[in-house]
């Protein structure tokens, strides 16, 4: 039981660490043109 006292803060924080990761990466752009970057393969250069 007392594991859990250790545990549940560990994974709150986890989770607030990979929020923060995915809403650095949406400000940054990461997301903008996922299409255009999966045709720029197909494309001859």
């Amino acid at each position: 039981m007392d594991i859990l006292y250790v545990l549940i803060p560990l994974s709150v924080f986890l989770v607030l660490c990979i929020l923060a990761g995915l809403w650095w990466a949406i400000e940054r752009g990461q997301f903008e043109g996922v299409d255009q970057e999966g045709e720029r393969i197909l494309r001859d250069d």
